[in-house]
């Protein structure tokens, strides 16, 4: 074969090969999508952040993304980021049995506690109700087990310089605090940021340092994402994107919510025909401080949401375009 054969022969299997989420692209910056998500967002009676990123093209928007927030229970996002780092290292296993005492049973959301202690649960028993019914107990047991402190040098040890759990739910700041913890509460972070934990998990880069994955990693990301989900909120970022039962089919979104009275926040993996969607969102100082559905938040985050998918995906979300069980495998589209 003549070298210009063999070029064309290197050209066409290059084209031809699987797409590899893993792999970095230039990101920019979509101003005309920027354009809409500022007027949407200036209709609403409050304040927004948003980051969101198509992982395939490299496209981003955002609205001051680099804005400190309040977290609420996206925090959680950072404990599942720890946990997948301790599992990997052998410091920590799905498996292994946590036992519920009634220190940890605060109130709020999820339904631990309620139980009477004490109960044997699995770190991924745990795992997955923090996230699907955003249980502070279970929250609280997971924070007892891989330490509050390795949670947040682990944030740190990801660049995450403004991501913070300053600590457990419910129960008040012990030690030495970061001066602005009354401020932000349970944790802080930023849009970028809280985008940039959901790209780990989607694209399986589990190494920090920015390694190549293990074989083994892949279930890891595939366990969170599978509880990601499951998680049972759907009335903001996927509130007019999946309106349809998807419980035999599986969802095409993965998210974390988090509320408190003047704060509504949604970060979501969406599996779009056109690449997954990254969008971190967050609003604060809101008006509409009603636990309903219909709160005027969740529904500016849902047609922000909405607006970014008809940009970069007209043709909608597809489930099975995402390898959700192991993301280093190809999907079945």
């Amino acid at each position: 074969m003549s070298s210009r054969g063999f070029q064309l022969a290197l050209l066409l299997l290059l084209a031809a090969a699987p797409v590899n989420w893993a792999q970095p692209r230039a990101n920019h910056e979509d101003t005309a999508l920027d354009a809409q998500l500022n007027a949407i967002a200036a209709a609403h009676h409050g304040i927004v952040t948003l980051y969101a990123h198509n992982l395939k093209t490299g496209a981003t928007a955002s609205l001051s993304p680099d804005v400190p927030v309040k977290t609420a229970s996206t925090i959680k996002m950072g404990i599942l980021l720890d946990a997948a780092e301790q599992i990997r290292a052998g410091k920590a296993n799905l498996e292994e049995r946590l036992v519920l005492t009634k220190p940890n049973q605060v109130e709020g959301s999820g339904v631990l506690g309620e139980l009477t202690p004490p109960i044997s649960l699995t770190l991924r028993d745990v795992l997955t109700l923090m996230v699907v019914l955003s249980d502070n107990t279970a929250t609280n047991m997971a924070i007892d087990r891989l330490g509050l402190a390795h949670i947040n040098a682990t944030l740190q040890e990801d660049g995450l310089k403004q991501t913070w759990l300053y600590k457990k739910v419910y129960v008040p700041a012990t030690g030495p605090m970061p001066a602005d913890q009354p401020l932000f509460g349970l944790g802080k972070t930023t849009a970028r940021e809280m985008a940039s934990i959901m790209t780990r998990f989607a694209e399986c880069r589990l190494d920090l340092k920015g390694g190549p994955p293990l074989a083994s990693d892949g279930p890891i990301c595939g366990a969170i994402l599978h509880m990601l989900r499951n998680q049972q909120d759907r009335d903001s970022l996927p509130r007019y994107l999946e309106t349809l039962d998807t419980s035999e089919a599986g969802s095409a979104i993965a998210n974390k919510t988090g509320a408190l009275n003047q704060v509504r926040n949604d970060v979501a993996l969406i599996a779009s025909r056109n690449g997954p969607i990254v969008i971190a969102g967050f609003t604060y100082n809101n008006a509409d401080q009603r636990w309903t559905g219909d709160n005027e938040a969740e529904k500016t985050l849902g047609k922000l949401a909405e607006a970014i998918v008809k940009v970069w995906s007209p043709q909608g979300l597809d489930a099975a375009s995402f390898s959700w069980e192991n993301p280093l495998k190809p999907s079945s589209h």
